[in-house]
């Protein structure tokens, strides 16, 4: 099985962290994250990993080098120019007929391997990995009725949603929907896919995730792996 990492942001929102490090060398416990997302595909069988790089490249390069210390073959896809999240696929020569693509900063113990096989399955161009998420309404929400009527009354509510992971499978056809450097992300590039009314599933995880995004979630995320570095560390697949 054939893994991209995305790993050529530059973290803006993670500042000062990321302002000498790229994101994905930033730390958890003694690990830098994209060490633990290698020792993750290893264990679930993606032998083959694509590092897609831009911001600090060389210190990404420099730390993964052939993969050989995680038994993997890992390569690397390095933008001249930002062509963002979806727009880097279009460079990588190579890809398998189905592919995995994995945010180079999210913490997760989730089984790559059990969506990669349910993206088989369903025989779709893409299988997008969701997430129920919940957010807190700090006021009483009111619905109307016909003529102003009162219809419901619900005192700070809590509602719920998917949000995406950062963790999808795609078929190798779809990335010729990408223009040559043409600057895509990864929401407006499903987006396209579904417009052109291709089959895109989603899988739903029960599993622990968190995106790294800003200081107080990689504080969260610190906490979350150092109490429990296995549960990451030794994932199943």
């Amino acid at each position: 099985m054939q893994a991209v990492i995305l790993a050529g942001g530059k973290g803006t929102r993670l500042r000062p962290f990321t302002t000498t490090l790229p994101k994905p060398l930033v730390p958890l416990g003694d690990y830098p994250i994209i060490d633990v997302l290698l020792r993750q595909l290893a264990r679930q069988g993606f032998g083959d990993v694509v590092i897609s790089t831009g911001h600090l490249a060389e210190l990404v390069e420099a730390y993964c080098g052939d993969g050989r210390k995680w038994k993997l073959r890992i390569r690397y896809a390095r933008e001249e120019r930002p062509l963002s999240t979806a727009g880097c696929l279009r460079t990588i020569r190579g890809l398998k007929p189905h592919f995995l693509v994995v945010n180079g900063d999210i913490l997760t113990d989730m089984s790559f391997a059990k969506l990669y096989r349910r993206h088989l399955k369903h025989k779709g161009w893409a299988t997008l990995g969701v997430i129920a998420r919940e957010s807190k309404v700090d006021y009483g929400v009111v619905e109307l009725g016909p003529r102003s009527t009162l219809a419901k009354y619900i005192e700070k509510p809590r509602l719920p949603y998917l949000v995406s992971m950062g963790v999808n499978v795609f078929d190798r056809r779809a990335v010729k929907l990408i223009d040559k450097d043409e600057a895509i992300g990864i929401p407006d590039f499903v987006l396209r896919l579904k417009a052109r009314r291709k089959k895109i599933f989603c899988h739903r995880s029960e599993s622990q995730w968190l995106d790294i995004g800003r200081p107080e979630d990689y504080e969260t995320a610190q906490d979350l792996f150092e109490r429990d570095p296995k549960r990451f560390l030794h994932a199943q697949p």
